[in-house]
């Protein structure tokens, strides 16, 4: 945090006295670091009729009441069917805030899990949002049956399913999120496929048209170009075209890492360059960060070593699949993820507060001059 205070005074200086003392203030809170709400966190099972009684699990953080959080239980992420990691920042199903929030979807990549991205959810969370992220069957870590194609057609309708099962949750007086969700202020994020979805979610995906309540989105490290990516899918929805980012016209946020092997980083260079309506766009490249640094592979790997499942012990209680991925990602020669988390809280928290709140005291985080001062990231505007 000291460092962001440091940067935000100067900050001042290189925008002048004049523009920070007419322009608009900075925030109360920096966006680096957890805002001032208390975290909730809660888990349920919604269906949806209209689609065959799909089933999705639907984890979801909020701001919490302040007024309930008094004795509240951390809450926990289950890791396996025996046990768990318990949250630092979040609190077990205490109530929600009394105001109308804006709701993010958060949207996990292939084959993957919704709570992927808990230290970011948390942040968003802390700082005003509701994050309500599915786990999307047939192509999740606990269901991965379908085939790419089927994945893909299925992604867009998930996301929009769990609009319309939060704000009807949101209608209902005997509900928890009753009069909490705000339904013209709705956003959109994902990682890997969970970017591919929310860009799908801006401009349709996948026999999927766009859903337009959406109305900022943070894809990060999303397949743009299949030509570009090892694991090249002959697929039609492996990728997007030109005529489809061209008709993206909402704030967009295109994040990813230098280090990226999976989803290269060139392929925000194509998105930055196709997407040619939207009213804000940003390009967030965090040198030295790769694919697993959006994920929670250090958080998991550190709690299982200080539990006592020694590394070498992973692969005989199934979780050989963590090992190069932790190993890529959180030992000592690696970007560090604290700092990425750091990074990643900025951006990502300054746009939705911006783009999608209209708060001009986050400006000043998503401008040349600040990002000058944070020479592990690169950041374009348009």
């Amino acid at each position: 945090m000291t460092r962001m205070l440091t940067q935000t005074i100067l900050l001042c200086f290189v925008l002048s006295f004049s523009a920070c003392s007419s322009g608009p203030s900075l925030p109360e809170y920096t966006p680096d670091d957890l805002g001032p709400n208390q975290v909730g966190y809660l888990t349920f099972e919604a269906v949806d009729a209209s689609r065959n009684d799909r089933s999705l699990v639907i984890d979801v953080w909020y701001p919490a009441d302040p007024a309930s959080t008094t004795g509240a239980s951390a809450a926990t992420y289950p890791l396996s069917a025996i046990f768990g990691m318990e949250s630092d920042v979040a609190l077990d199903q205490v109530a929600v805030r009394q105001d109308s929030l804006a709701l993010l979807i958060f949207s996990h990549g292939y084959g993957g899990i919704n709570r992927q991205s808990i230290a970011l959810m948390e942040a968003l969370a802390s700082h005003g949002f509701i994050v309500a992220a599915p786990e999307h069957t047939g192509n999740a870590q606990n269901s991965f049956t379908d085939t790419f194609d089927a994945a893909a057609s299925n992604r867009v309708p998930d996301l929009s399913f769990v609009i319309d099962t939060m704000l009807n949750r949101s209608a209902d007086a005997d509900d928890i999120f009753y009069n909490r969700i705000d339904p013209e202020l709705l956003g959109a994020l994902g990682h890997s496929f969970g970017g591919m979805t929310v860009i799908g979610s801006a401009t349709g995906w996948a026999g999927a048209e766009a859903d337009p309540r959406v109305k900022a989105i943070v894809p990060m490290s999303a397949v743009i170009d299949r030509e570009i990516q090892e694991d090249e899918r002959e697929s039609e929805n492996g990728g997007f075209s030109a005529e489809q980012l061209g008709n993206i016209t909402i704030p967009t946020m295109l994040v990813g890492g230098t280090e990226d092997i999976s989803v290269p980083i060139e392929n925000n260079d194509i998105a930055f360059s196709q997407i040619t309506q939207a009213p804000a766009l940003y390009k967030v490249a965090i040198s030295g960060a790769n694919h697993t640094h959006f994920t929670n592979v250090c958080d998991i790997g550190d709690f299982l070593i200080d539990t006592g499942f020694a590394k070498e012990n992973w692969e005989n209680m199934g979780a050989g699949d963590l090992i190069d991925p932790y190993n890529a990602t959180c030992t000592e020669e690696v970007f560090p993820m604290a700092e990425f988390n750091r990074l990643l809280n900025i951006f990502v928290v300054s746009f939705f507060k911006l783009e999608l709140m209209g708060d001009e005291a986050f400006q000043s985080y998503l401008g040349a001059e600040f990002a000058s001062g944070e020479p592990a990231v690169e950041l374009n505007m348009k």
